[in-house]
């Protein structure tokens, strides 16, 4: 038997229903706040990564999916989104067309690390990213977006971290401090770490190795290294996040794993997911543009983690689960052919319909709708056909009406409409109601109270 490849996983149809959910939710919040979809393809050339990501990252040192193509050039699997997004931006010219221009895309990432809990070879990201603004206001905005997606999604646990990394003067100015540091720890640092030390020391802040993690607990702040204008841009994203009411804690190690960050960087951690904590993350990147080629456009922007939220939303998951509204439980020949027809009415009506086309008994039949979770069923022999009326059955009440033969699914599907319409709407209204005879069902909340009928 071939299984999967180590480190990708499939996303049963028992989980799809809520991926869409939650999908559709953050794109609607986006588009609420201006961002407009950009559909990137997974294939980049590799240099696109290596100048955008940085050499000395673990993603380009050892992480990325390369491959040579047949014309000799080097292609990458895509590892992360904000590249791509930046190259689209200069190879389009979008820049041009509006002088702030607000993108957000979705789809997997590839990157070959150890596989674990929360971590996989082939992972789904959300990005979202605003070109054109230098105001501090900007990354206060976004955050308030990413929060505010989270709360929508109820999650728990959930903690903001933020930082800023300053100008390139501020970093050389904190490299400095932070390498003499370092010179007295080289007996706890890992061999990446003491391979960074010169090269790229401030990637150390973001080894997961124990020991590492634990050297860096008393390093230099490069908050105590801001220049001037670096600190007043972060004062005013505090001040913007403290207007907000959206709270957060400092943390002064917080780096990121791409070498492209500067000034504001955040981070969302969920406590529930244990050391592969981290849900979403992003900040500013103000030289990439400029470095891939473009005009020099400032630029912010975050990366939702797909399958971590999901981690976080599994127990949710079968709530959105996409149920049939009605069974069609067929006895007989004639019975079968007609409820085969009714079925693939009801679909183009939109009407989720299932029906069993084995000749089994209606007990068995109503056995396979209960396990369906329908909320009606109609049952229809040839007999009932005989008669020009079939039985029309609440699933929840046990209820039964019968059901004239002629125009019946343009009967049913208004029916099935006006009660999914009607119910969230009015929480006084009464749960039962006639539609031409029909009696429809959809939840009784008579001021809290069932009604006498009820």
């Amino acid at each position: 038997m071939i299984t999967l490849v180590r480190g990708f996983k499939d996303i049963l149809p028992a989980d799809t229903a809520l991926w869409q959910h939650v999908e559709a939710m953050v794109r609607e919040l986006l588009e609420d706040f201006g961002f407009a979809e950009l559909r990137i393809p997974i294939l980049e050339q590799t240099d696109l990564f290596a100048r955008s990501i940085g050499t000395s990252t673990d993603i380009v040192e050892k992480e990325m999916y390369t491959f040579t193509d047949r014309s000799g050039d080097s292609l990458t699997l895509r590892p992360e989104a904000t590249a791509s997004v930046v190259r689209a931006y200069i190879e389009h010219g979008l820049y041009a067309k509006n002088p702030v221009c607000k993108l957000y895309t979705t789809g997997p990432m590839f990157r070959r690390e150890r596989p674990q809990k929360g971590r996989y070879r082939q992972f789904y990201q959300i990005n979202a990213e605003v070109f054109g603004l230098h105001d501090p206001r900007a990354d206060a905005e976004l955050i308030l977006v990413l929060m505010t997606c989270m709360g929508r999604l109820e999650l728990p646990g959930i903690v903001l971290h933020i930082n800023s990394l300053g100008c390139p003067e501020c970093r050389s100015k904190f490299k400095g401090a932070l390498k003499p540091f370092l010179t007295g720890k080289v007996h706890e640092l890992c061999s990446n770490c003491l391979r960074r030390r010169d090269k790229n020391p401030m990637r150390i802040f973001d080894c997961k190795v124990p020991t590492c993690k634990k050297a860096m607990l008393d390093a230099p702040s490069i908050l105590d290294y801001l220049c001037e204008t670096c600190q007043s841009h972060f004062e005013t994203v505090k001040r913007s996040l403290d207007r907000f009411q959206i709270p957060y804690q400092i943390n002064h190690r917080l780096v990121r794993g791409l070498d492209y960050y500067t000034r504001t960087t955040f981070e969302v951690l969920a406590q529930a997911l244990g050391a592969q904590d981290a849900v979403a993350g992003g900040g500013r990147y103000d030289g990439l543009v400029k470095a891939l080629g473009g005009p020099d456009q400032p630029a912010v922007g975050f990366a939702i983690g797909v399958d971590r939220l999901m981690e976080l939303l599994a127990a949710r998951a079968q709530s959105f689960e996409k149920r049939p509204h009605l069974f069609i439980a067929a006895l007989g020949l004639r019975a079968r052919d007609t409820a085969f027809q009714w079925v693939q009415d009801f679909r183009i009506q939109r009407v989720r319909a299932e029906m069993d086309f084995e000749n089994r008994s209606l007990k068995s039949q109503m056995r396979r709708a209960d396990k369906l979770g329908v909320s009606y069923t109609l049952i229809v022999g040839d007999r009932e056909l005989d008669d020009g009326a079939v039985v029309f059955r609440n699933m929840t009440t046990k209820e039964q009406e019968n059901v004239p033969v002629q125009d019946l699914v343009e009967l049913v599907v208004l029916g099935l409409h006006f009660s999914r319409m009607r119910a969230p709407r009015d929480k006084f209204f009464c749960s039962y109601f006639l539609v031409s005879g029909v009696l429809f069902g959809v939840g009784c909340q008579v001021s809290g109270v069932r009604c006498k009928k009820h």
